[in-house]
């Protein structure tokens, strides 16, 4: 079956609210990078924080004690859903799913709960941190405050799980009793997360990046979260949801980029979301775009927005309907080379675009791919 878009939220490092950062994304606006550090050692990173006025009026008094993904949830769950003129209530809430796609989980409160363990004992763990150490903590948040008590799942994955749990509320919404998923996508940064990165290879240590570079040189970390609301009726239809697959190995990637291309690419196509955010991700995505539609104009807001890892699949999700809408594509910042890919160096417009494609490749061994057309 075939869902549609009925609303959107987005917390971004370029601020909140979905118009306002495709507005600066348009401009050709960059996050600023904040250095995180740690006193027990010499490394600094980069990252891209959502700024604190892109959070200013949204307060919620469950939020309180949340972990910064939990507010960042909530801010981008509850604009979807006003944007999509919904108002939950007890006779509603119980036909609307939520599904949750994370992937790091509340490090910065994992981290201080077991700090705190080994500086001064388990009796110093303070039983207010625990409860967001769980993966789990954003949704049962979220639910609480829009009163869904119905279907609430949590996706744990890679940069590719926001277009997993797009397919999963796909099955979903094949239960005639919901009216509407909510699918939201959220990250945090710290500096644990960040020496994880870097010890993977995959992290450089200050801006910019750089992408389809021919030798990769790293993402840069950043917070925030996505939010969509599925339904029946709306501006976009998600035509076609590919599972994709998994790759054990880096050079598998390209083939089932190339398979998940060949089959969302049965119609005509006018541009291409893509993943690529300094990495082997942006290798494996143009070799199998010069292969499956070579003339395809390709985008990634990643130079951009930082490579947000759970949010990062919606983000792409929300860039291509923006981009349908407007019928514009921001320029791709940092270019140094193509590759032979067609990527807009200068804001571009695209009159008459009508079908994309968004193309997902995860870090850790999860890619996926999804259609989206306007009507």
């Amino acid at each position: 079956m075939s869902l549609a878009i009925a609303g959107m939220g987005w917390v971004t490092p370029l601020g909140s609210g979905v118009d306002s950062v495709w507005e600066r994304l348009l401009q050709g606006h960059e996050a600023s990078a904040t250095t995180i550090s740690e006193p027990f050692s010499e490394q600094a990173y980069s990252a891209f924080r959502v700024p604190e006025s892109a959070m200013a009026g949204f307060s919620y008094p469950r939020l309180r004690r949340a972990s910064v993904i939990s507010r960042f949830a909530a801010a981008a769950g509850l604009e979807a859903l006003r944007a999509a003129g919904v108002e939950l209530n007890s006779q509603n809430a119980e036909r609307t799913a939520l599904i949750f796609a994370i992937s790091n989980g509340g490090v910065i409160y994992t981290r201080r709960f077991y700090r705190d363990i080994v500086d001064a004992g388990a009796q110093s763990a303070s039983p207010l941190l625990f409860p967001e150490t769980v993966f789990n903590a954003p949704a049962s948040h979220l639910a609480a405050i829009l009163g869904i008590t119905g279907a609430t799942y949590t996706l744990v994955g890679d940069g590719a799980v926001g277009l997993a749990a797009i397919k999963m509320a796909e099955d979903l919404m094949a239960n005639e009793a919901l009216e509407h998923c909510l699918v939201v996508g959220t990250e945090e940064v710290d500096w644990l997360l960040c020496d994880a990165y870097r010890r993977w290879r995959l992290l450089r240590r200050a801006p910019p990046i750089e992408p389809f570079s021919k030798q990769p040189r790293g993402m840069i970390l950043s917070e925030g979260a996505g939010a969509i609301l599925l339904g029946q009726d709306g501006p976009f239809t998600i035509e076609s949801a590919h599972p994709g697959g998994c790759f054990t190995k880096r050079a598998e990637a390209e083939k089932i980029l190339e398979r998940t291309l060949r089959d969302l690419a049965e119609t005509e196509i006018d541009f291409v979301v893509s993943s690529a955010n300094g990495t082997f991700v942006d290798q494996a995505e143009c070799r199998a775009l010069k292969v499956v539609i070579p003339n395809a104009i390709v985008y990634t807001a990643k130079p951009a927005l930082g490579e947000s890892v759970g949010a990062a699949g919606l983000w792409q999700i929300m860039l291509a309907a923006q981009a349908l809408r407007s019928r514009e594509l921001p320029p791709v910042l940092h270019v140094r080379s193509t590759g032979s890919l067609q990527l807009p160096r200068a804001r571009m417009s695209i009159p008459r675009a009508r079908r994309a494609i968004v193309l997902s490749c995860g870090l850790n061994q999860q890619a996926a791919g999804l259609r989206l057309a306007s009507d």
